[in-house]
């Protein structure tokens, strides 16, 4: 196993997201280096692609040393999913291993009912993104009750320590969290 396919993704991600440059921009040109990370599923360390029997895993990778964007791995067991949530910086999802479905939900005025109002179900090598924008409210969760999906997921901060919320979807009330990682180390993306 080599790692250099992560290394180079990171090479090319810290070269794109630079101070000032529009969220746009930035997932635009994302998306090709993201394309090429997900064409082999040969270079994710196993230490960062093991479920948990109750809780999906979220990994830190790569957090850039200024804190402008993080890369993780996400591991769903099976039938696993997330609550409601936002993630108040741009985010850019993509498939590695198996296949995942996000439902997007309208915000609406706290007392009512959140609305369904999209769902994608990402495959292998497939892309998708996130904004604070637009669309950034969504639930995720693996499509498969029988075995593990991973995504890999690049964020416009340090998703493990920035303020989002998750919400009640009966009420559209919202509750601050900070997610953390699941992994106390990050991978030497030097060996190899």
């Amino acid at each position: 196993m080599s790692i250099s396919r992560l290394r180079d993704f990171v090479s090319e991600a810290t070269d794109i997201v630079r101070d000032g440059v529009p969220e746009t921009v930035v997932l635009d040109s994302m998306r090709a280096p993201m394309a090429r990370l997900l064409e082999s599923d040969d270079w994710l360390p196993d230490a960062f692609a093991k479920p948990h029997p109750e809780y999906y895993q979220q990994y830190l990778l790569h957090c850039d040393p200024k804190q402008r964007f993080s890369v993780v791995s996400f591991v769903w067991g099976p039938g696993q999913k997330t609550p409601i949530h936002d993630h108040t910086v741009w985010g850019m999802i993509g498939m590695l291993r198996g296949s995942e479905e996000a439902t997007r939900f309208e915000m609406r005025e706290a007392g009512t009912p959140m609305l369904a109002s999209e769902i994608a179900v990402l495959e292998q090598g497939d892309i998708d993104c996130v904004s604070p924008s637009g669309d950034d409210v969504h639930q995720v969760r693996n499509v498969f009750d029988d075995r593990v999906s991973i995504s890999i997921h690049v964020y416009g901060g340090n998703i493990g320590r920035v303020k989002r919320h998750v919400f009640d979807r009966d009420t559209s009330r919202a509750k601050e969290f900070v997610s953390g990682f699941s992994s106390t180390v990050v991978p030497n993306l030097w060996a190899g």
